[in-house]
């Protein structure tokens, strides 16, 4: 748990003490009124020229009796600042304006009425009703309470996906130089090596081809047949 520091502490002390002392002043002066009753205090008001004196009387009374309670518990202290502070202007403007500041003549002891005391009052008020009224208070009780509330938690959403480093440009392999070639034909057998061909004869005349092995047999000749896949020689008929 974290340690407020220390300033604020006595702050919120002080702020209670206030409250209090105000407070206790406006219960008493609110209960000065119940004692006498409401139609002598709307008597006395008609006499000091307070417009509406009956309503006057009805919201000065039970507005600074309720309004000090709750300055000394510190719950709504908003409602209630505001409420104590447009009373004590009115006090300061239909009753006290015209008697000077001070209540009591310091020369002659007599008492002239003045508003030094609505105008601290109406002041304290005005503080309490913006939120002065420190953090001993039911009011931050009950509002920090609510605050502190668990409400529905979302579930955690996961953190969006960082954009992949776009690859270093490659250079795209160039295929080898062709100029000058022809690729070779598919399905083309290797071509094989021609035969020697003769060489001339001397005289000019070409030499006759040579003849393949294959037909060169022994012992036979141009007139031989085939028989049986054998050669057999003709037979002369002059024989």
């Amino acid at each position: 748990m974290r340690t407020r520091p220390l300033h604020d502490r006595l702050y919120d002390v002080a702020a209670l003490t206030a409250r209090v002392g105000v407070g206790i002043v406006f219960l008493a002066h609110g209960w000065q009124k119940i004692q006498v009753g409401i139609i002598a205090t709307s008597r006395s008001f008609a006499q000091m020229d307070v417009p509406a004196p009956t309503a006057a009387a009805i919201y000065a009374t039970f507005t600074e009796l309720l309004g000090g309670l709750a300055l000394i518990a510190g719950l709504g202290l908003p409602i209630a600042g505001a409420l104590l502070f447009a009373d004590m202007a009115g006090a300061l403007v239909f009753v006290h304006a015209g008697n000077g500041l001070f209540l009591v003549d310091q020369g002659t002891g007599t008492a002239r009425g003045g508003f030094e005391l609505v105008l601290a009052l109406g002041a304290a008020s005005l503080l309490f009703a913006a939120g002065g009224g420190g953090r001993i208070s039911l009011d931050h009780r009950l509002f920090s309470r609510r605050r502190a509330a668990p409400g529905p938690v979302d579930a955690p959403q996961p953190p969006p996906p960082e954009p992949e480093p776009a690859p270093p440009p490659q250079d795209e392999p160039q295929p080898p130089e062709t100029r000058g070639k022809r690729p070779p034909a598919k399905g083309r057998s290797k071509k094989q090596p021609d035969a020697p061909d003769a060489e001339p004869a001397p005289g000019g005349e070409p030499a006759a081809r040579p003849r393949p092995a294959s037909e060169i047999i022994e012992g036979t000749g141009p007139d031989d047949v085939f028989v049986a896949g054998r050669r057999k020689p003709r037979d002369d008929p002059g024989a």
